[in-house]
């Protein structure tokens, strides 16, 4: 069985894959982490040497078949956790995610299969991410970033970066959630201006990069 350390770090791996086409260095990795690069870079050479991880020195960093599927259910547990406090605890979508780091080591398969079937076999998270099958699969989704769509385009949210419990905040109080239709009103150099349904609002790039959405048509 993985370690809490192992299980960490391929989740880690995982979900910086679902935000940029970029393959992940010891160095983002480690600063995803909290880590100096050399614990990261340390762990890594473990990873690897088990057969979970593919590194070349001074290189990127790539799951293994083995690493993803491990990946994948500690993914399927994180997200299925997040979906339970949302839904039956009452818990915030800003407060969900450091909880469920700590529970998906702590929970069997069992428990987190009960749980799944307690939601109703839900398909996707509160922040609109996909939860992986319990066979590891994931449905075909390639929503675009917020920061990508051209002026004037009409686009509704389908997902948001968690890991980031002030920009959740933020957008609460903007009134945007997942399902919510904004139109792209204006781009400037360090932000865009968006519409959502009459009200308007300013996004720094880095919160408008951590938006997934599909475009509108009409």
């Amino acid at each position: 069985m993985p370690s809490t350390v192992a299980e960490t770090y391929l989740k880690v791996i995982f979900n910086a894959g679902e935000w940029s086409d970029r393959p992940i260095t010891v160095g983002a990795l480690a600063s995803l982490l909290g880590l100096a690069p050399s614990s990261a870079s340390e762990q890594v050479g473990r990873l690897a040497d088990r057969g979970l991880l593919r590194h070349a020195r001074y290189g990127t960093v790539d799951l293994t078949c083995e690493g993803r599927r491990i990946a994948l259910a500690i993914v399927r547990k994180h997200r299925i956790i997040e979906t339970f406090l949302v839904a039956q605890l009452g818990y915030g979508w800003d407060e969900v995610h450091e909880e469920a780091d700590i529970l998906e080591h702590a929970v069997s398969d069992t428990f987190v299969e009960r749980l799944a079937r307690l939601l109703g076999w839900p398909t996707h998270d509160p922040h609109g991410d996909p939860i992986p099958g319990p066979d590891g699969t994931l449905p075909e989704e390639q929503p675009a970033l917020l920061a990508t769509v051209p002026t004037g385009s009409s686009v509704q949210v389908t997902r948001v970066w968690d890991g980031d419990p002030t920009l959740l905040r933020r957008l609460d109080e903007l009134g945007i959630r997942i399902g919510s239709v904004l139109t792209l009103t204006a781009r400037r150099d360090v932000a865009i201006e968006i519409d959502n349904r009459g009200r308007p609002a300013k996004l720094d790039l880095a919160a408008a990069r951590s938006i997934r959405v599909i475009r509108r048509s009409g």
